[in-house]
């Protein structure tokens, strides 16, 4: 049995499909990979039993119409999946065991695929490196003293050592895209609405997108046709008829105008992203993309707006965590609010309680206006921006991160350096767009870089395209040499 773990999700389902191998021991292949990688922490539970049993049920009877047929998948730990322990990588939930399943992690199912485990992530999805979680930081394959990135760290890590075919994330402020650009992955945050939030715990609800993490963009598109979807669960899902993503890829980009904004080159951009961004521009261009310069005025205040909405929404959505009726219960207190106190202290982490007290703070009396209702209107600015540019140029490309991936402690103690990393992420979170984030180069020490294209609302097939385009024109050794092993 040849190990085919390091192949795209696209490669392994046609040999799936072709007999040449059976999902059970394909299962047994990564499961061996996890077992040989505890080093990079990315697991919180695994489920291989259950997996095992999926997979052997599949070769019994399978189904190759399906889209992901008898593939064992891992995905982020904030995720709702029935009778297996969610913990949103947080000490409150430690031991919290959900009895129904998420919307987005059954659609995977009802396309074939199966639960391998739960993968590690920052304490509800709050940072940018994975160093947040009760579990532990989250260890780069690609050099072992490195963030993955964040919050979705144990996605990228698990998906760039071979671990899982592929997997999902959440985004609310980059975290699908920076941390599959510290890896050398592809990663999708959809347009807001396109895929359920039922069952995802929540961070900041008008922010909150959950999307694929693939190896290249093929599958990328396959992984976004299995879990997208209208849920009627989900009051902001949109309903529309389901695409073909996979079906309709193409690499023909002729014509197509591609935005570069100005205010995207922020002051101390290291040359390195500047080169890459150049030379992602001329890719395009050789391709007969259009390339154009654009304004986003009000991009400027995407940051500050970002981390005034996003801890107001935490700060609300997680008030219900109160020890009364799921998650950890502090066993201090003499009375109710003294067991409420304690239970919260207990259970959150330190990202997590600056976040509740700054939001809490902007929505009191007498700041409300000052800070929460502003940065609405900044918001609406920043939308407006983008609408009236997508009336010139069909998507926008821009680099993804401001750096490659940095070392673990390297920005611990300063909050202000970590919320930077989202600087190029956060403004299509704001407007509700779909971006993908996908490897364009490596840096002077071989460490990946990426770029992002930034569509229309639900134009995801259009900026499948170009990055699909993209992908099959810039070469470069991405391996990762298995040093955990």
């Amino acid at each position: 049995m040849n190990d085919i773990t390091n192949q795209s999700l696209d490669e392994i389902i046609k040999k799936i499909k072709s007999k040449e191998i059976s999902s059970v021991e394909l299962t047994k292949l990564f499961i061996k990979n996890i077992e040989n990688a505890k080093k990079l922490n990315t697991f919180v539970t695994t489920a291989f039993e259950q997996a095992l049993d999926n997979a052997k049920k599949f070769d019994d009877n399978p189904n190759f119409d399906q889209l992901l047929p008898g593939i064992p998948l891992a995905v982020k730990d904030l995720f709702c999946t029935s009778n297996i322990r969610t913990t949103a990588g947080s000490n409150i939930l430690n031991n919290f065991v959900p009895t129904y399943e998420s919307t987005v992690t059954k659609n995977l199912w009802d396309n074939g695929a199966f639960l391998l485990g739960k993968l590690n992530c920052d304490e509800f999805a709050m940072g940018s490196s994975n160093e947040t979680s009760h579990f532990g930081n989250v260890i780069n394959p690609v050099g072992d003293k490195l963030v993955p990135g964040g919050s979705s760290g144990g996605s990228s890590s698990a998906l760039a050592a071979d671990l899982t075919p592929a997997t999902i994330g959440t985004d609310t402020g980059g975290s699908i895209r920076q941390p599959a650009s510290f890896t050398g992955t592809v990663g999708l945050k959809p347009t807001y609405g396109l895929c359920s939030r039922w069952g995802i715990v929540a961070f900041a609800s008008s922010l909150d997108q959950a999307g694929p993490m693939t190896k290249t963009v093929t599958d990328c598109s396959l992984m976004l046709e299995a879990m997208s979807g209208f849920d009627e669960k989900d009051s902001t899902s949109i309903k529309k008829e389901k695409e073909k993503y996979s079906k309709n890829l193409k690499d023909n980009i002729k014509g197509l105008k591609i935005g570069i904004p100005k205010e995207y080159r922020v002051n101390n951009m290291p040359k390195e992203i500047d080169k890459l961004w150049e030379n992602g521009k001329k890719i395009l261009k050789d391709l007969g993309a259009k390339i154009i310069d654009i304004s986003l005025p009000h991009t400027k205040y995407a940051l500050p707006t970002y981390y005034i909405v996003a801890p107001a929404e935490a700060s609300s959505n997680l008030a219900r965590y109160d020890g009364v009726r799921y998650g950890h219960r502090s066993k201090k207190g003499k009375d109710l609010i003294e067991m409420y106190e304690n239970t919260r202290s207990e259970g959150f982490g330190d990202e997590v309680k600056r976040r509740i007290l700054i939001g809490t703070y902007v929505l009191s009396s007498g700041y409300y206006d000052a800070y929460y209702l502003k940065a609405q209107k900044v918001r609406q600015l920043i939308k407006k921006d983008f609408d009236d540019n997508f009336t010139k140029v069909d998507a926008i490309l821009t680099p993804s991160t401001p750096s490659s991936a940095f070392k673990i402690g390297e920005k611990t103690d300063n909050p202000v350096s970590m919320y930077l990393n989202d600087i190029f992420t956060v403004p299509a979170n704001l407007a509700g767009l779909p971006a993908i984030a996908f490897p364009a180069g490596l840096d002077n020490k071989g460490y990946p870089l990426g770029l992002q294209l930034i569509g229309k609302v639900l134009d995801e097939q259009k900026i499948l395209n170009i990055a699909y385009a993209f992908e099959k024109n810039c070469k470069f050794n991405n391996e990762i040499k298995k040093w955990w092993v």
